[in-house]
């Protein structure tokens, strides 16, 4: 074992008892820490504490010369503040190499959002004629009527469903739970989908989970994924579209049609506000685009 992987894995194991973070939180950690390790072999370096500034400060311009995105390379500085700070903490260097390397600034970045007529044909395009088509049909249309991140749609569960009333609820970060209306086309797909193709993907088993694959077991985000890329070129939408595009059309949309920007925090189970506000970044740039097309004078 190097010094470089007992490291590595002491780290991982403060994160996850001491810090208390989530597993995919601590596995992202760790792997940046592991490509810097990989990094400082190449330097010649023997392990994490016996470096200084500069060796970072040149790790982080050959991320940059790789071609990485500002973001990446942001991730990177806080995966090595924290990976400095535990070895302070534990008392194994005396000075911290990262106690002035700065992190560089957020790229703004606005998610892709469908116009109104995209979202149609997205919407349309699973076949309907057979099980899986429904299945699929009814999985879009409960993303872009409750604008549910897919994780949450993943782990949707009958008992969730609260259709007569129009609501479902379901449980976002933090584990915060979240009552959210649903429309009537939406509901319309999910009783479509209880009735004809949920049974024939159960095959007489028994699943509390509302969205099923093939072999009557829940759906993956991977899954969902694949689905939402192939439905996508079959709309021919040229847009880079992510499982998240349906959510962010959802905010946009109704934002646009005049939704209180608080009422669209609560829909999305924002935390804070502020995260909210990306929203009104988009509206205001649909508005300036529909402006300068139509005015005569723009």
């Amino acid at each position: 074992m190097t010094a470089f992987t007992e490291t590595t894995g002491d780290f991982a194991h403060y994160l996850t008892v001491e810090q208390g973070l989530a597993a995919n939180t601590v596995a992202s950690y760790t792997q940046e820490v592991r490509a810097f390790a990989d990094y400082l072999q190449t330097q010649h370096v023997q392990d994490f504490k016996s470096l200084d500034r500069v060796t970072i400060m040149n790790y982080l311009a050959a991320l940059t010369a790789q071609g990485k995105a500002r973001n990446s390379v942001i991730h990177a500085v806080s995966a090595l503040r924290k990976l400095y700070r535990y070895l302070m903490q534990t008392h194994q260097i005396t000075e911290n190499p990262m106690a002035n390397v700065a992190a560089p600034k957020h790229a703004e970045h606005l998610p892709a959002v469908l116009t109104v007529a995209e979202v149609d044909r997205l919407l349309a395009a699973p076949d309907t004629t057979d099980k899986y088509g429904i299945r699929d049909r009814a999985m879009l249309e409960v993303l872009y009527a409750t604008g549910l991140r897919v994780s949450e749609l993943v782990h949707l569960k009958l008992a969730d469903l609260h259709l007569e009333m129009g609501l479902i609820q379901t449980l976002g970060k933090g584990d915060k739970e979240r009552i959210v209306p649903i429309g009537d086309v939406a509901s319309d797909w999910i009783h479509r989908y209880l009735s004809t193709s949920r049974p024939l993907l159960l095959k007489q088993r028994t699943s509390p989970y509302l969205f099923l694959n093939a072999h009557g077991g829940g759906l993956t985000r991977q899954a969902i994924w694949q689905k939402i890329k192939r439905y996508v070129a079959l709309a021919d939408i040229q847009k880079d579209v992510t499982p998240h595009t349906l959510r962010h059309s959802f905010a946009t949309h109704i934002l646009e049609n005049g939704a209180d920007l608080r009422v669209v925090q609560e829909l999305l189970g924002h935390a804070d506000i502020t995260t909210t506000q990306i929203y009104t970044h988009i509206s205001k740039k649909r508005l300036t685009a529909v402006y300068d097309r139509y005015h005569p004078r723009a």
